[in-house]
């Protein structure tokens, strides 16, 4: 294992993920890592533009590389405290998509 179990990143920049509310997703998810207790377990960090614009907000966790697409505040509180704390996936946000660019916009 690595410095931490997780690692996760929140497309906060680019075209599109900031105006669909990454900031808040972002602070959501440390926040959320904080109060459960994972605060040097789990690394939540800013990420430039992951190429899938219009698919966002995205979020990546590693190092099992499951992308969440269009997490909200609520689906935030979801993937800490069921895949980072229950180690189970958050399929209603999972994203599945092809290797590389995936842009809609």
């Amino acid at each position: 294992m690595g410095q931490y179990k997780h690692h996760v990143f929140v497309c906060t920049s680019g075209k599109t993920c900031p105006s669909q509310g990454s900031e808040l997703v972002h602070a959501e998810l440390k926040r959320r890592v904080k109060v459960a207790g994972l605060r040097g377990v789990v690394r939540v960090n800013h990420a430039g533009c992951l190429n899938q614009c219009g698919h966002g907000p995205m979020v990546v966790v590693y190092p099992q590389d499951v992308w969440y697409a269009r997490v909200d505040e609520r689906g935030a509180r979801r993937i800490v405290a069921e895949h980072l704390v229950g180690g189970r996936v958050v399929e209603d946000y999972r994203y599945h998509a092809p290797p590389g660019d995936n842009k809609d916009v």
